[in-house]
């Protein structure tokens, strides 16, 4: 251990014994005023209503009624068929997500169509749940002269045009909703598996066949059992978390006639209570937060890992992987293929007028553009686009610094106070935000008035901060010893040492970034819950379009389109940057 003079301060470099991350914690009176925002964000707007939630579900007036509120929502007409399909999500959408991620990430691996494969799935990724169950309410179209999945396959089963299949009709909307959240969602799935496939060092495989192993042998034991197997288990939980969100599809993909048929908890919640807490729908989310946090805290544990974690210092290997099977690269190619289809539908009905894209399929009649002409000279949707923007950038700045400052001192925690800090933040990150819509309205109407444009980036803000802390709380704990002492000697105050770290962890801060950004810009269920008439941003105001949906799908596709710009812009061009910062800064 040694004292030298940094910046006329004393600074002490230990250097005796094995690294220590707490070279770089900042002072104790520093770190409470750094995990002070945080604190209030999560105490405030999501810890304080899910006790509050839980409390309604066990009393009445105040009044203690035990069990009685769950008995009566779960004895509810429809409520079994409802806990049904949501388990039923939760289990297979993922379960095929996930398999398809893995095939066609190992198909589009070290071929020269791979990049352009990846980035054609990686667009859904970024699209908002809105404009996905636009373009798939489309293509489902229950008329055959519209609707180009109900004509191929009318054609497929030999039907006349008035016995067309129904694809949105009671018996097959659960399976349409489940089509389109799969065609958002592999992208990612995608992305996260080349990530883990790269890293397998080709060398692995190598020892396996010299000690006599199949096909089979390399696959289990130099690939799935090293990193695989704990990717898959990652995303199966991203996804089995994501089904929440199927609130979205329902609302804006569905008729009202069969939205019964294909409710899950996420929509009878929001029928039940709305933004008011009430005993029925108290007990309902009480049970849906428990199996989502049950759920993500099994995956946590299944996939834990030493904290901090070991870092490896080795050179990198030479890539050495063949190519895949001709067989594999036609999967990716026609998947490929299968993905740009609805991105077409979409595009080629906004290029219609309000009158052709109601009363023929686009493949009948020339584009006009007129729904765009209408869109550019009118002020309603440039006057949303620019409060989403404006939402969503205030937003994701004031996660990025709350996130950073929180991240700092976390980042240096050792042992169970590390993994349970970390259990903590995963559980607050996905919370439902239809379970604790009451109370959190509550609290909104004691600080802010309700309804207001504060409020809702308050929402946002308090909804955003665990995930953005995790993350960067995990990048920062992943830094060489080296980078940190670094930042350490480089700075004078904590202030400049945070900087630096941010610094060295480029690709978690982006990652945040983007990612934050999209969640707003694509929200629908927070913008309705808590949004007002004068402040609503895009994804309400486009779900209230499709009331009429067929009069208005050439208007309507035109507005998704142009909502969707800016989204896949920054996730296509950041897409190296999330991948790296969410693997670097990912779930411990």
């Amino acid at each position: 251990m040694s004292q030298v003079r940094v910046l006329g301060e004393l600074a002490v470099l230990d250097d005796v014994g094995p690294a220590r991350r707490g070279r770089a914690y900042p002072a104790a009176g520093a770190t409470s005023a750094l995990l002070l925002p945080a604190a209030v964000l999560l105490g405030g707007l999501v810890l304080w209503p899910v006790l509050r939630t839980m409390h309604a579900s066990v009393t009445t007036d105040g009044r203690w009624v035990g069990a009685a509120h769950f008995r009566t929502a779960l004895a509810a007409p429809g409520t079994g068929a409802v806990v049904g399909r949501t388990v039923l999500w939760a289990l297979l959408v993922p379960a095929v997500v996930t398999a398809l991620g893995y095939l066609l990430a190992a198909a589009s691996r070290r071929s020269q169509e791979g990049g352009l494969v990846r980035l054609i799935l990686l667009v859904p990724v970024a699209l908002p749940l809105v404009v996905t169950g636009v373009t798939f309410r489309l293509m489902y179209d229950p008329d055959p002269s519209r609707g180009l999945a109900t004509l191929v396959a009318t054609r497929l089963a030999g039907r006349p045009v008035e016995d067309a299949p129904q694809l949105l009709g009671p018996g097959m909307v659960t399976v349409a909703l489940m089509s389109a959240f799969v065609w958002a969602w592999v992208g990612l799935a995608v992305l996260v598996f080349r990530s883990a496939l790269d890293a397998v060092p080709p060398s692995l495989a190598d020892a396996v066949r010299a000690y006599g192993g199949t096909r089979r042998h390399v696959l289990w034991d130099a690939q799935w059992r090293p990193l695989l197997l704990r990717t898959t288990a990652v995303v199966f939980a991203l996804v089995a978390v994501g089904t929440s969100r199927t609130f979205d599809l329902i609302l804006v993909m569905t008729p009202g006639s069969v939205r019964d048929e294909a409710s899950v908890l996420a929509l009878r919640i929001w029928q039940t209570s709305g933004t008011t807490t009430t005993g029925d729908g108290a007990a309902l989310g009480v049970v849906w937060l428990v199996a989502v946090i049950g759920g993500i805290m099994v995956a946590a544990l299944f996939v834990r890992q030493a904290w901090p974690p070991p870092r490896v210092e080795a050179a990198p290997e030479p890539a050495s992987v063949a190519p895949p099977r001709r067989v594999f690269r036609l999967l990716a190619a026609g998947a490929a293929i299968a993905w740009l289809v609805p991105l077409v539908v979409l595009v080629a009905t906004s290029a219609h007028g309000q009158v052709d894209a109601a009363a023929r399929g686009w493949w009948s009649a020339p584009p006009n553009g007129e729904s765009y002409r209408d869109l550019v000279t009118g002020t309603e949707l440039w006057r949303t686009l620019g409060f989403t923007l404006l939402l969503a950038t205030a937003v994701t700045a004031t996660v990025l610094v709350v996130a950073l400052l929180a991240a700092y001192p976390l980042a240096w925690l050792t042992g169970p106070a590390a993994q349970a800090t970390g259990l903590l933040l995963l559980a607050a990150s996905v919370v439902p935000i239809q379970v604790i819509a009451g109370p959190v309205n509550e609290v909104l109407g004691l600080v802010l008035s309700s309804g207001t444009a504060q409020g809702l980036a308050l929402v946002h803000i308090a909804l955003g901060v665990p995930f953005a802390v995790l993350v960067l709380r995990n990048a920062f704990a992943d830094l060489p010893v080296e980078q940190v002492r670094d930042a350490r000697l480089g700075g004078r105050r904590w202030w400049h040492t945070l900087r630096r770290l941010a610094r060295h962890n480029l690709s978690a801060v982006v990652a945040v970034s983007v990612l934050e950004f999209v969640q707003v810009w694509n929200d629908l269920v927070v913008g309705r819950l808590f949004s007002a008439s004068g402040s609503s941003p895009l994804g309400p105001f486009l779900a209230e379009q499709t009331r009429s949906f067929v009069s208005n799908s050439g208007a309507l596709a035109a507005s998704s389109v142009l909502a969707s710009v800016l989204p896949v812009v920054l996730v296509v061009l950041s897409r190296r940057h999330l991948v790296a910062g969410l693997v670097s800064g990912g779930v411990r």
